[in-house]
């Protein structure tokens, strides 16, 4: 713990939670927008965000906006994938449970990815690929995810990424949007009703305590992802995410 006292160690400390408060706005923000999050001076955030800049880290758009750089994305491509690695006893847990295809997803600018994912052993199933993007507001994993955030951000993400109609059962509006959200606040999990794909049902949850967005997610055709299906999904649910959480705890310390 003496070592987090050291001004190297520090200014590493401080430039990371830099890159973390752009992650969280969107990916891109204002310095001013940075000064207002942090009790950093305004020196010190123009001095870090400088360095930063000169090793690719961060950008400077020609708005004199910060954003998150290019040499982040082979960083996060591998840390997705050791995310996927941790989770995947989880996943193939949740199929061997319920019979149904289990994934994975993080929060991404203002769509989500998805960095794992174990197939159901059916023949007539949901496959997801690890790496696929989906929106935030009609998938199971995104309504989870949105589920956590402040509401501000929520319609920051929504109206950037814009709310197309997968099916003619995805939410279209804003005000629905939030309603839904939150009965997913209150009831600790999302459902997609078919509004990603016709005649698949997803139930998602939100893994809490996570250092970035994240939700798990079990999902099949409606024929076999009923009403008897939602219990038994969402108590499985609820103890993978938890077996998760406590994974990424460990790891984080």
């Amino acid at each position: 713990m003496t070592a987090k006292t050291s001004s190297g160690v520090q200014s590493v400390e401080r430039a990371f939670d830099l890159l973390e408060l752009i992650a969280r706005a969107g990916g891109e923000c204002t310095l001013s927008e940075l000064a207002e999050q942090t009790p950093l001076p305004l020196p010190t955030i123009h001095r870090l965000l400088r360095t930063l800049v000169g090793i690719g880290h961060v950008r400077q758009l020609p708005n004199r906006r910060y954003a998150l750089g290019p040499r982040l994305i082979r960083l996060g491509e591998v840390a997705n994938r050791q995310l996927g690695a941790l989770a995947a006893p989880v996943l193939r847990s949740l199929v061997q449970e319920l019979g149904e295809s289990a994934n994975l997803a993080v929060l991404d600018g203002d769509m989500v990815t998805y960095t794992g994912q174990v197939p159901s052993p059916h023949s007539m199933r949901m496959n997801t690929e690890v790496g696929r993007r989906a929106n935030l507001h009609n998938s199971g994993v995104g309504k989870a995810i949105l589920a956590t955030l402040d509401d501000e951000r929520i319609t920051r993400l929504v109206l950037q990424a814009g709310m197309p109609a997968a099916t003619e059962h995805s939410i279209s509006t804003l005000p629905a949007l939030m309603a839904e959200v939150e009965q997913i606040r209150a009831q600790g999990y999302a459902v997609d009703e078919e509004e990603q794909e016709i005649g698949v049902r997803c139930f998602a949850m939100p893994v809490s305590g996570a250092p970035t967005p994240m939700a798990l997610s079990i999902s099949g055709p409606i024929s076999r992802v009923g009403e008897d299906f939602a219990v038994k999904a969402v108590d499985a649910l609820k103890r993978a995410t938890g077996t998760i959480s406590e994974a990424l705890t460990g790891v984080s310390a």
